[in-house]
């Protein structure tokens, strides 16, 4: 296929979704290169439904994200995750991928990056990911740096993460971070989580405890109507973290295979996590589910408290309209 057809909508949003958000109703983006690239099948279907599920559940409308045939989908359907998790090549879609594979009539997975503008387009304000892209070692001479980071400063959407991926330099994605004006903000802790781990070894800033309050930050940077993504760093359960004290030696062993093999750029990621899962025996695998589990969890609770929120608000400011109007009125009949 050489282009699709000029009445193919640029972003397919399916109705559930659309009627969601105009209802203004909880809504929770996920993103779809956990199942064609993150997870071996038949693993990866099993997460990508079930995560769908556990949305439904607590009264929360899921959007999975990703290229279908060429159409850059909000509420991937049943249908279409199944086919998109059985199919082999699938494109790993970042923003700038967008048109290319749009132009093309290519599958593809969705990464950070590209589903959180495709989910600030479709008006969800809410997104869960396993975990986030940054920067990687030797940067400063590779410049080899994700294109999550700039997309999220100028995209204001949430994201609930468990950090960054541990095959990253923690220090200086948070630092990059800083620079772009990005605010982390811890669940319920200052110690930035690592992926596999409760705890990088890093501080941050800010936490909020509960999914109220981070709705209330998300709240006041709309009201400032400042550009950028709340980043939520929500650490996997301790007691079902990778042993901190393997991981040094674990990722150690990830790099210099992948340097001998020559492995660099957009192919490393998914290369140095499939050597850990071998590595683990399988163990990190079961630690990435776990943190998409509970990342999707507290997606699904900081929406839902989000909404209301915003229900809130607007009824406020509806009676204070009903006030000024009723006074209005008053001071012309008294004139």
């Amino acid at each position: 296929m050489t282009g699709l057809p000029a009445s193919t909508p640029a972003i397919q949003i399916s109705e559930e979704v659309a009627q969601a958000v105009a209802d203004g109703r909880p809504v929770v983006a996920l993103e779809s290169t956990i199942f064609t690239h993150g997870l071996p099948r038949p693993r990866n279907l099993a997460v990508a439904l079930e995560a769908e599920q556990q949305l439904r559940a607590s009264g929360v409308v899921p959007a999975t994200i990703g290229v279908h045939a060429g159409v850059p989908t909000v509420g991937l359907s049943t249908e279409q995750i199944t086919e998109l998790a059985a199919t082999d090549g699938l494109d790993k879609v970042s923003l700038r991928d967008l048109p290319v594979v749009a132009a093309l009539g290519r599958h593809g997975g969705t990464t950070v990056a590209a589903t959180a503008f495709l989910a600030h387009r479709a008006g969800v304000r809410v997104f869960s990911t396993g975990g986030l892209g940054g920067v990687h070692f030797g940067a400063s001479e590779s410049f080899d740096e994700s294109a999550d980071m700039t997309t999220l400063a100028a995209t204001p959407v949430t994201v609930i993460s468990a950090g960054v991926k541990s095959i990253l330099d923690i220090r200086a994605t948070l630092e990059r971070f800083e620079t772009l004006n990005i605010p982390v903000i811890g669940y319920r802790t200052t110690k930035y989580p690592g992926f596999y781990v409760t705890d990088s070894g890093h501080e941050i800033n800010f936490a909020v405890q509960s999914p109220e309050e981070a709705a209330g930050v998300i709240d006041a940077r709309d009201r400032l109507e400042l550009p950028q993504a709340v980043l939520i760093a929500n650490p996997v359960d301790p007691a079902k973290q990778l042993p901190p004290e393997e991981l040094d030696g674990i990722l150690a062993r990830a790099w210099a295979e992948a340097e001998r093999r020559g492995i660099t750029g957009n192919a490393s990621t998914p290369f140095l996590l499939d050597h850990i899962q071998r590595d683990t025996g399988g163990r990190s695998l079961e630690v990435n589910v776990e943190v998409y589990r509970g990342n999707v969890r507290l997606g699904g609770e900081i929406a839902t408290a989000l909404t209301a929120l915003t229900a809130s608000a607007a009824s406020a400011g509806r009676a204070g309209g009903a006030g000024e109007g009723d006074g209005a009125a008053a001071a012309t009949s008294g004139a």
